[in-house]
């Protein structure tokens, strides 16, 4: 699969996986650790999920100018590394539980969330336009869909791994301090502390039940207060120990970083040779702004149509990982390490990454088959596809989620009504299965036509374009937030399937223009 390839595509590739595995254990565990630590309701987390999410993809528009503006990529890069390395050490450091001071505590949190952020933005994009110039060379032009593939399958190797370790993690010191995971216990937990008795009487009762449930060490609960006090505590606890081992993933991605810096090519020297390579005619600078023009039309014409792609697809992390608390029977999935066990809600983070990577040599495979009969859909069209299929697959979630009650009607329900109308996970696994597959024909060939579009001179800038539109569709995930908490569970997949099927539809009728321009 590799040898066809540029030897530096690997060393990228890794270097972006440890870096990915440090993320994706964070967000695997982000919304339900600030509802679990400060006690805040769906709404207000994807504010707080939507704000972050956004900025990391809008600061890898400033990644991309400061690393075109000082032309020094590789050293932009190893800042990112560094910074995000930090910005996880805000974050996992242990802090009480209850909070006693919220906008202290909550404001350190989103510091480090700013850190990481910020970091993300020197790193990301500049790394992919590091990948992009390697297929430059006309030896590897061909490949370049291809590459981006690989270089994608790469980061989700990682990907799949980490929502282990997080849950591994926190169950793990549940389980020292003689507790076991409940997904539904913190919400209960902060809400007894803030009303007490006064609670909704199916609400206390589900409380008291699950208390005495999850205590491993067999004794009754007798002071609900102090129970949780002590669960909250212990529960965020174990996230911040997870925070921990994304440093880990940071350390290990800045040594494999350091040992190939200097086989990776260098977009800004190559910038620099081509402005010195020769003296252009008036006429010759005239035809080059014209196609400059045009590429940055086109390319700005996609940043906008992905936009609701990434709108719907980042939901995995926020609201339908609420979904699957609710609403999915978790009772099924436990897999008893001994030390630990691996059960929760973020269990299905690990789903899409491992259909990315089961999934790209297969699509692979097609993709070269097709080009080898002169059928090969041209990247533009495979974005418009990946558009359909991922309306397709919100529509599957609909259908399956029509006779489920709304969120708020669940506060009135006991737990063995609740548990009836629980859901099996293969709902889960068959949803992100057919979202991969739309990623599949959109994040990595969204990748590689930036690249290859793009003018020299501004690919970090574009690269950062590209994550900056993801920035647009991530910051107003908060909307997935407010339609699960306020309309029919049915309604607010339709909402998504609205969006992506009219994104597919702008996509087509853009595609024979898009074909011309990265000709």
């Amino acid at each position: 699969m590799f040898n066809k390839h540029p030897k530096g595509l690997v060393a990228a590739a890794l270097a972006n996986m440890g870096e990915r595995f440090g993320f994706y254990i964070m967000m695997a565990i982000l919304t339900l650790f600030i509802s679990a630590k400060f006690g805040l309701s769906e709404t207000t987390t994807g504010y707080i999920y939507s704000a972050f999410y956004a900025s990391i993809y809008l600061l890898a528009l400033v990644g991309g100018i400061i690393a075109d503006k000082t032309k020094n990529f590789k050293g932009t890069i190893l800042v990112g590394l560094l910074l995000m390395a930090l910005g996880y050490l805000i974050i996992a450091i242990p802090t009480p539980t209850p909070v006693p001071n919220m906008p202290l505590y909550l404001g350190l949190t989103c510091l480090g969330l700013a850190v990481i952020a910020f970091g993300n933005g020197l790193f990301k994009g500049n790394l992919q336009a590091l990948v992009g110039q390697m297929y430059d060379n006309e030896k590897y032009s061909s490949l370049r869909d291809a590459g981006f593939q690989i270089f994608y399958m790469f980061i989700n190797v990682g990907a799949i791994f980490a929502p282990f370790i997080a849950i591994g993690v926190r169950n793990w010191w549940l389980k020292v301090n003689h507790f076991d995971y409940d997904a539904t216990l913190p919400e209960l937990c902060h809400k007894y502390l803030e009303q007490g008795q006064n609670m909704i009487p199916q609400e206390l009762e589900k409380l008291t039940t699950l208390a005495n449930t999850v205590s491993l060490d067999g004794t009754q609960v007798t002071d609900m207060t102090a129970f949780a006090n002590s669960y909250l505590d212990v529960f965020s606890r174990g996230f911040h120990y997870a925070f921990m081992a994304a440093i880990v993933a940071m350390l290990v991605s800045l040594v494999i970083y350091l040992a190939n810096k200097s086989k990776f090519p260098d977009p800004g020297k190559k910038v620099v040779e081509a402005a010195s390579a020769k003296t252009v005619t008036k006429e010759e600078v005239q035809m080059s702004a014209t196609e400059i023009r045009q590429r940055i039309y086109a390319l700005f014409a996609v940043f906008g149509v992905v936009i609701f792609f990434w709108l719907s697809f980042h939901q995995n992390g926020y609201s339908l990982t609420y979904f699957a608390r609710d609403y999915v029977d978790l009772s099924v999935i436990n897999i008893d390490l001994g030390f630990t066990q691996i059960k929760g809600a973020e269990i299905f983070q690990s789903v899409n990454p491992f259909f990315v990577v089961a999934l790209t040599p297969l699509i692979m495979w097609i993709f070269t088959s097709l080009k080898a009969k002169g059928k090969e859909p041209s990247t533009p069209m495979k974005i418009a596809i990946g558009m359909g299929i991922a309306a397709l697959a919100y529509i599957f979630l609909t259908v399956f989620s029509l006779t489920l009650p709304a969120k708020d009607e669940l506060s009135t329900m006991s737990a063995e009504a609740i548990n009836a109308i629980r859901v099996t996970p293969w709902i889960m696994i068959g949803l992100y299965f057919i979202l991969t597959v739309a990623e599949l024909f959109i994040s990595p060939l969204g990748l590689s036509f930036v690249s290859k579009v793009a003018p020299p001179h501004l690919q970090g800038l574009m690269q950062g374009c590209w994550l900056a539109a993801t920035a647009v569709g991530n910051s107003l995930l908060f909307i997935g937030g407010i339609l699960y908490t306020s309309v029919p569970i049915w309604v607010c997949w339709l909402v998504f399937v609205g969006a992506t099927a009219c994104s597919m539809i702008v996509m087509l009728s853009m595609v024979r223009w898009l074909e011309r321009v990265a000709k």
